[in-house]
């Protein structure tokens, strides 16, 4: 996820210091408010993945559609996100749908107080709450927009931070319970994406897991192709459908004679439904 709200000078620096299937229950183990409420059937896709700045023009996506990546993650709004969207249309998806693409909606909400660096949105003990709501309202509403139907899954993207900090970290979390609240009122699954040393690990390692995502993307640079072996938490989390992994960025590739540069995802999780 690099370049996408910050540079990637900063990202590394923040780094070192802190197959589709449809299924009807996955990915909601830790989504407690979920159970009275009829759910359409979860979208999986389990394969390679990608997600860069900007989404890719239609003509890129057809010549990339070789079958060795079958996800792409699009970054669909948020007060932080760092790139223009000039592709990202209904048009767009619904065309890339029928590729063959699956797509995941990605969210760059506010940002930690004690997070190294500016962002335009900022969490903080007072606004927390109602900053998550707003946010969420904002996600369901910019998916829903693009073609993205009730029972998609948003991942809010959250960079690292200093964990360590308390009253920093319990704003996050209450941010990421209001904004995930909201989606779940509005049948949208939530996800989350995180580096395992600070905001991936706050969410796994959560002592109290009310109303926090069903479904993990964590960011562990390693270069492994996988959702199991280097899993940093327990095995009995977040199973069923329920994670991804970006294990390698800033990946400069061609296929079908187009170059984008990309960062690497193994997924086994949710994807947005738009049939």
């Amino acid at each position: 996820m690099s370049d996408h709200r910050q540079s990637r000078k900063r990202r590394y620096i923040t780094w070192g210091v802190a197959g589709v299937a449809v299924v009807a229950g996955a990915g909601i183990a830790a989504q407690t408010s979920m159970a009275a409420t009829t759910w359409p059937a979860q979208k999986t896709y389990t394969g390679r993945a990608f997600d860069t700045c900007a989404a890719p023009s239609l003509t890129a996506m057809k010549a990339w559609h070789t079958g060795f990546y079958g996800a792409a993650a699009v970054y669909i709004g948020g007060k932080n996100r760092g790139c223009a969207q000039p592709n990202l249309t209904a048009s767009w998806v619904k065309s890339v749908s029928t590729l063959g693409w699956k797509l995941i909606p990605l969210y760059v909400g506010a940002q930690p107080s004690c997070q190294t660096g500016s962002s335009p949105e900022k969490i903080t003990t007072a606004t927390a709450a109602s900053l998550g709501a707003a946010d969420g309202a904002d996600a369901v509403a910019k998916a829903s927009a693009l073609g993205m139907k009730a029972g998609s899954p948003v991942y809010l993207d959250m960079e690292s931070y200093d964990i360590t900090n308390k009253a920093c970290n319990d704003a996050v979390l209450t941010y990421v319970r209001a904004f995930d609240k909201v989606l779940r009122a509005k049948t949208y699954r939530s996800g989350y994406y995180g580096f395992t040393s600070s905001s991936a690990k706050a969410v796994a390692t959560a002592t109290d897991k009310t109303d926090l995502p069903g479904n993990l993307w964590y960011a562990l640079w390693d270069q492994k192709n996988t959702t199991t072996t280097d899993w940093p938490w327990g095995a009995t989390q977040f199973t069923g459908h329920s994670r991804a992994h970006q294990y390698m960025v800033n990946s400069k590739e061609t296929i079908g004679g187009v170059t984008i540069t990309v960062d690497r995802d193994a997924w086994d999780a949710p994807v947005a439904i738009t049939g």
